[in-house]
């Protein structure tokens, strides 16, 4: 028996304002600890924020009623670099990096995200920003990207760029990913977050819901060897790996 929309829609907002009311305060409340680790610098205070956002995620997901949990295709060896690269369907996919991938990272994020009070200041700390309208931008993101590989972090990428607003599992992908992982050689790890879009779609605020959340490990994709000239057979490589992975997901629920 399904529940009337009239009782349905008035629930959904009481839990949508909670959860985003939570998020606020929780922002609020690792705020100055987002500050003092910002005073260490980029690789080590960074690195303690992300500790900090992994705990944060933690709680605020159990508060929240949403069941996160990994699965493991390959489980990432944490003394290796990656680029980590993921769909993009949903607000929470950026909470649900940090609650899955357990080893240093940074993300390249969409620049707009910084005008967000308390949680645009701890975006512009921890996310490289890029605005992909702006060639010059672009060029500075991958610098900053090849520079914390140089530190020993990985990287986490979302190659749709912006929200796949599509019929298809998947949008086309931006080059930059691949282009970072051949000239710093380093393997690509693709990880398919199967329930974002059921928990939060991008397309209404108050479309939070409570319910699974799973991140699917795939198999890392090495790139000894290859160049730029490879960089469009990787990319589609990458892409029906990742489709059909989904596409599986789907098919056995």
């Amino acid at each position: 028996m399904s529940i009337p929309h009239q009782i349905v829609a008035p629930l959904r907002i009481v839990y949508t304002t909670y959860a985003f009311l939570l998020f606020l305060a929780m922002m609020v409340v690792v705020f100055p600890f987002i500050m003092l680790a910002a005073l260490l610098g980029p690789v080590r205070g960074g690195n303690l924020i992300l500790r900090g956002l992994r705990v944060w995620s933690a709680i605020w997901f159990r508060l929240v009623g949403i069941r996160h949990r990994n699965i493991y295709r390959h489980r990432p060896d944490p003394q290796q670099q990656y680029i980590f690269v993921l769909n993009h369907i949903s607000y929470l996919d950026a909470a649900i990096a940090v609650e899955s991938i357990r080893q240093p990272f940074r993300a390249l994020g969409r620049h707009d995200l910084k005008r967000i009070p308390v949680f645009g200041w701890i975006y512009r700390v921890f996310v490289i920003m890029v605005d992909r309208g702006n060639k010059e931008d672009r060029a500075r993101s991958l610098v900053d990207l090849r520079r914390a590989l140089d530190h020993g972090i990985s990287i986490l990428i979302f190659p749709e760029g912006t929200f796949n607003e599509t019929d298809q599992p998947l949008k086309s992908f931006y080059n930059g990913a691949f282009r970072i992982a051949i000239e710093t050689q380093t393997p690509i790890l693709p990880v398919v977050l199967l329930d974002a879009w059921d928990r939060m779609h991008h397309r209404h605020f108050f479309s939070l819901t409570p319910g699974p959340s799973r991140s699917v490990f795939l198999e890392p994709i090495p790139v000894e060897g290859l160049t730029l000239d490879d960089m469009e057979s990787l990319k589609q490589r990458v892409y029906a790996i990742m489709e059909q992975a989904m596409s599986s997901a789907r098919k056995n629920g």
